[in-house]
């Protein structure tokens, strides 16, 4: 019966650590978002996080004849790509990201995780010439 209890908890503890792998570890999704850099900012209680708002245009509303503004909410964990985004605020840009199942505290509030900018749009126009931002 000791040896029964030393296996179920055993298998228990991995059937846990499978789900909470999952839930906050797995990448569900990843892309690339464009739009406007509405906000940047490192806020925090306990654990401060790089958070951020990009603004995406001319996406339809599901109401009859009204537009809406898309906002996608992300979170920065690498501080050399929270330091380019500090310096892009108001600019057009845009950003691989990952898509997790869950957030972590230290991670940040939202589900998707900025990885890497791909481009800032220096000039202020959004028709797709935007310049890499290494140049």
């Amino acid at each position: 019966m000791k040896k029964f209890a030393w296996i179920a908890g055993i298998v228990l503890i991995g059937v846990f650590a499978g789900i909470f792998w999952y839930k906050f570890y797995f990448v569900f999704g990843e892309g690339v978002k464009a739009g406007s850099l509405n906000y940047f900012v490192k806020k925090g209680v306990m654990f401060k996080t790089y958070e951020g708002r990009v603004v995406q245009e001319g996406f339809q509303s599901p109401t009859a004849g009204g537009l809406q503004s898309n906002e996608f909410r992300f979170s920065v964990v690498d501080t050399d790509v929270a330091e380019r985004l500090e310096r892009a605020s108001g600019k057009f840009v845009e950003l691989r990201y990952k898509e997790y199942n869950g957030m972590l505290p230290w991670r940040g509030t939202s589900n998707f995780v900025v990885t890497e900018v791909l481009t800032v749009d220096n000039t202020g126009k959004t028709d797709g010439s935007a310049l890499p931002f290494n140049q």
